[in-house]
Parts: structure tokens; C-alpha cells; sequence
């Protein structure tokens, strides 16, 4: 299991990890913390799914699609209760 994760190469455009780290940065700035989480957890999201998603496929077992599409769905849920609940708690000031 180790060796699978030390030979898997995998890719991110150098522009992504700039918005990433401008919009944690300013969201971060503003003092909207939970706002600076949800956007990192949307690109980490968007890297190992979407942009490396052939790769992963590829090494990994027949049943891995199966888990994988399950847990991408999980993680979009997570994202959709993690903004609806946002919009409805107010902030300690």
C-alpha cells in the first residue's frame, strides 16, 4: 500500500494553487474562516477528482470506480450541508 502512494504521480496546474492560495488568503484576511475551509475542501475536491481522476482509475482495482463515485458524492454532500448550514449560523462578533 506504501508503494502505491510514493509512485503515483499526480498533477496540479501551478494557476490553481495561486487561486487556491489568493482566495484562502483574502477569505482568510475578511475573518470568514468556515468560507477559507469550504474552498479548500472544493479544489481538493477538484484535483482528485476531476483533474487526476484517469490516473486513479487507472492504477487502482475494478472496485475502486465503485468506492470512488460513492465517495465523491459523500464529499459533495458534505460541501452542500457544509454551505446551507453557513448561510443559517450567525457569527460571534
Amino acid at each position: 500500500m506504501v508503494e502505491y502512494l510514493t509512485e503515483t504521480t499526480l498533477a496540479i496546474p501551478m494557476i490553481q494553487i495561486i487561486l487556491l492560495m489568493v482566495l484562502s488568503t483574502l477569505t482568510l484576511l475578511f475573518g470568514k474562516l468556515r468560507l477559507a475551509l469550504l474552498i479548500n475542501y472544493i479544489f481538493i475536491l477538484n484535483w482528485a477528482y476531476f483533474l487526476n481522476r484517469d490516473l486513479l482509475i487507472s492504477m487502482a482495482p475494478s472496485s475502486f470506480k465503485y468506492i470512488s463515485t460513492l465517495y465523491f458524492l459523500f464529499g459533495i454532500l458534505i460541501v452542500l450541508i457544509a454551505a446551507f448550514s453557513f448561510l443559517f449560523q450567525k457569527e460571534k462578533e
